[in-house]
Order: C-alpha cells, then structure tokens, then sequence
C-alpha cells in the first residue's frame, strides 16, 4: 500500500501508517528498529531499496530524509508504504525551507519507542556525527567515507570528535579481511617483520587497514597503487616467508601461508545491503574502530621513510617462500615414500608370477612335442626292420 501526503505533518504520517497496517490486516509492529537515512534526491531511490533489503534480516520502519533547504516555503511531503514486497516500513520524508533546518522535529514523532536507531549517510556524512541533529538520536551512525573527495580530512576530524557507535563502511568493508589475516598468525604464528596493504588510488579502507596492521603488529606498513576494484592484496612480512591474501579481480581471493600450497578463498566485494546488515547484527560501540581511527591520526604525522617496508626485509621473505617452494615440491612425506615402495613391491610380485605361470604352461607342450617325435621314431625304425624281412 502506498499512500502520498502532500503538506503534511508528523502525525498525519504517524496516522497513515496505523492505518496502512489495519488495512494489511496487522495492527501490531513487528519491527526491532528505526533506520533513519539522510539523503539527497538523486541517490534516494538506491538508498531506500538497500534499507529495505537489510529489513528482510532486521525488520524495521525505514525513515528516508531528504533535505530541501532554501528561501522558498517551509513544507513537508511524504509517501508512506506498508506491504508492497518490503518486510517493515518506509517513509519517504522531503523536508523544504526552513523546516530542513530542523530536521529532527519530524524524525522524533516517527521512531518506534523502546527500539534503538540507526542513522546512515549513504553520501559521505557530518564532519562529526554525533553532534548532528539527526545523528544525536541514533544509537549507531553509519558514514561512509568512499563518498566524500577529502576522505583524509574526514577521518582526522571524526577521530577527534568520535563518540560510542560512530562507524563507517570504509571499516565495514574489512572485515572479512582482517578475519582472514587474524586467522593466518593463529595458524602459523610467527614473528611479522613489514607489512604491504594494496589498493585503488584514494581508498580510504586501505588507510583503515594500514592504521589497524601498523597499531596491531608494530610494524611498518607500506601503501601501494593497483588497479583496484578496492583493496586488491594484504601482505605480511615473515622471516620464514609472506603470508599474503591477494584479490586482483574483486571476486576470488588467493590465501598464501609459507610452506602451504595456495588456497582460493572466497572474498566478493559486498553490496550496501549486506554492509547495512552487518552494522544492524552490532549495535554496541566498535572500540577497534575508534582505535584504527586513533592510530590512522599518527599514522599521518609520521615522516615517509617510517611507512615503508625495508628492502632488506622483503627479498628474505621472498628468498625464503621460493626455498620453502622448492623444498615441498622435491620432497616426498614418509607416507609418499611407502605408498612408492609398496608399489614397487608389488609389481616385482606381479613379475614373478607371470614368469611362473609361462613356464608351467610351456612344460606340458615340451613333453607332448618328445613324445610326438618317439614315436615317429620309432614307426621308422618298425618299417625298416620289416623291409629286411622281406
């Protein structure tokens, strides 16, 4: 059901939807939350349709703001809708003049009570979240700094101005890869000596991961270009060789472990949906991304040479992973060498009785052809003595 409200208010809207939900024959919510997204008018359409796709996992009343501000008359339209293939609610909100000033004189009435909030800024976002006014009701705000041109600047003032449940897609985005790359030193713990993070020109989730491997591992880690699409390798500098996570194309990624032979992994590069979804699982304050924030500050006021990786340090890495290369390929494990040794055995058996059974089988034909030939004899000689005779 879709119902369109022109010049309206907070509680004709809240009115409309208790209405839609009678009429779909379910009057009671059954929704955990509000997400609340702010948004200009060309990439609401994308925007909705994300926060929609994330209510299928966390049902919610879906609030989409767009901002109008200007000298013109202060208004308020909205377009509510209730079933139409979306698990919660949505309202489409446009707020013109001044009333966009006060945007959160609209929002307030229309999030569910006793749930928590989330507010996402599919464009980039405030300089500092939690002192907007719309980001003050939220439990969990959500920028993302792919978005804006000056993603740097972003990051060195939202760390001084971060509060609990500020985050970022630009952090969302790593996940798995810091998953991975945890995984790896739990597997094959080792001493890290430089670390290498590569990606596309301008990503700022190289930067994250840059900071984070650098305040983790207390090493230096360099940052190099690809063609992307988005972080394209993460490496890891070990005595014994690199560990490396490589993902060239954005789909398949290719986990390196000294000493093991390669594995595929599986690491597609997310929608906005599934991030979305991922932040709604957690709603407690991420302190590793504060930290990662706090660490990308010093990261920036480090002298060039301090955020490379030695050469030194590099070709041994990669001297040792070419040894370790050769080594398992011109080896052979103990049970390699007895599964070749009981082979063998086995096909001199095999030999052996070919042999055997060849002379049985040629012993009785030997005899048959003397026996033949005794008696041929022995009719010659029968005919000779008879010729005498005679």
């Amino acid at each position: 059901m879709i119902i369109d409200l022109t010049d309206t208010t907070a509680s004709e809207i809240a009115s409309a939807l208790l209405r839609a939900r009678r009429n779909a024959g379910s009057p009671a919510m059954g929704m955990v939350g509000t997400i609340v997204v702010v948004v200009d008018e060309a990439s609401h359409h994308d925007a909705m349709k994300a926060a929609n796709e994330a209510g299928r996992e966390h049902p919610s009343r879906v609030l989409v703001a767009i901002l109008r501000p200007g000298r013109g008359p202060s208004g308020l339209d909205a377009e509510v809708r209730v079933g139409e293939g979306i698990p919660g609610e949505a309202v489409l909100l446009r707020l013109h003049g001044e009333l966009a000033k006060v945007p959160e004189s609209v929002v307030t009435p229309l999030l569910l009570p006793d749930s928590p909030v989330v507010v996402w800024w599919p464009g980039g976002g405030p300089r500092i979240p939690a002192e907007d006014p719309i980001g003050r009701l939220g439990r969990r705000r959500v920028t993302d700094a792919a978005a804006t041109r000056r993603a740097s600047v972003d990051y060195t003032v939202r760390a001084e101005g971060y509060a609990p449940g500020d985050t970022d897609f630009a952090w969302t985005r790593l996940t798995p890869w810091r998953a991975l790359m945890a995984a790896a030193l739990d597997q094959y713990p080792t001493t890290v000596t430089g670390a290498e993070v590569a990606a596309a020109k301008g990503n700022p989730s190289a930067d994250l991961m840059a900071a984070w491997l650098q305040s983790r591992l207390k090493v230096p880690v360099e940052q190099r270009t690809s063609r992307g699409p988005g972080v394209t390798a993460v490496r890891l500098f070990t005595p014994t060789g690199p560990i490396a996570l490589t993902r060239p194309d954005g789909s398949v990624a290719t986990f390196s472990v000294p000493g093991q032979p390669d594995r595929p992994v599986a690491l597609k590069r997310r929608t906005t949906a599934e991030l979305l979804s991922e932040e709604l699982r957690r709603l407690d304050p991420d302190d590793v991304y504060a930290k990662a924030l706090a660490a990308l500050v010093e990261r920036d006021a480090l002298p060039a040479e301090a955020k490379k990786v030695g050469e030194t340090a590099r070709r041994s890495s990669a001297a040792k992973a070419t040894a370790a290369g050769k080594k398992v390929a011109g080896s052979k494990s103990p049970s390699a060498k007895k599964a070749a040794t009981d082979s063998q055995r086995s096909a001199l058996k095999k030999t052996a009785a070919k042999k055997s059974a060849a002379k049985k089988s040629a012993a009785p034909k030997t005899v048959a052809k003397k026996s033949a030939a005794a008696k041929s004899v022995a009719k010659k000689t029968g005919a000779k003595k008879a010729a005498a005779k005679r």
